[in-house]
């Protein structure tokens, strides 16, 4: 089985091919280029190196959010489109689900992904692992940063942090944590199309995929522009 996995969630431009639980190839950036820049080079250079033909792809996996509301748009249209020309499905995977998937053999620790959502909130989820099965704990969802380590506090144990919201919120956390806590390292600590790819491959054997004219990012809740547009117009209704 052949699964191609993209991710454009965040800053990082990530993708990649896995075969039969095998990485075959993996490009990731993150640096200040757009994704509609970085991903189709990308996978051109993906293709070339690996010598394979797209058409033996079973399906594409990707990060369907939450995230970038950017970034999603345009990895949701690369894969939408790349579906379409070659007739192969795509499974959508939950961003939180596959950053989390990085630290997929950590025992009894929870792992706890936060992409920043600005305004002290975050995208996270709560995951354990049992040797290598995902339990949900609690699903990805926006929340405020405080609240989410009151929860963590609560529940009692070791918890492992990731993602882009670290270094962006690690003050809030220091200050209010109170259970034993660490952070991945540098090579795992970001969204990575491996994870996707693989973690898209156990959904489609499990038949979890979708038509590509079907598939559309998941949000979350609505952006900044949206979210502003109506903070104007209940101002200017008053």
């Amino acid at each position: 089985m052949k699964i191609l996995g993209v991710d454009s969630s965040g800053m990082v431009a990530s993708v990649a091919l896995v075969q039969d639980e095998i990485m075959v190839a993996e490009y990731s950036v993150n640096y200040k280029k757009t994704h509609s820049q970085t991903l189709l080079p990308m996978l051109d250079e993906i293709v070339n190196m690996a010598e394979i033909d797209l058409q033996d792809i079973d399906a594409i996996a990707v990060a369907a959010g939450p995230g970038s509301f950017t970034g999603l748009r345009i990895g949701s249209a690369t894969v939408k489109g790349l579906g379409l020309a070659l007739d192969k499905p795509v499974v959508s995977v939950p961003t939180c689900h596959a950053l989390a998937y990085n630290l997929c053999m950590t025992g009894d620790s929870i792992v706890c992904p936060i992409m920043d959502a600005r305004r002290s909130q975050v995208y996270t989820g709560l995951y354990k692992f049992d040797n290598g099965n995902m339990q949900v704990i609690k699903n990805q969802d926006a929340m405020d940063i405080g609240e989410l380590v009151e929860e963590l506090n609560v529940i009692g144990k070791p918890v492992i942090f990731l993602g882009d919201g670290v270094p962006v919120y690690k003050n809030v956390i220091e200050d209010k944590i109170t259970c034993d806590h660490s952070y991945a390292p540098a090579h795992i600590n970001r969204q990575r199309a491996g994870a996707v790819a693989t973690l898209g491959g156990r959904y489609f054997a499990q038949g979890v995929y979708e038509d590509a004219a079907e598939h559309k990012p998941v949000y979350l809740r609505k952006s900044q522009a949206e979210r502003e547009r109506e903070e104007k117009l209940n101002s200017e209704g008053k």
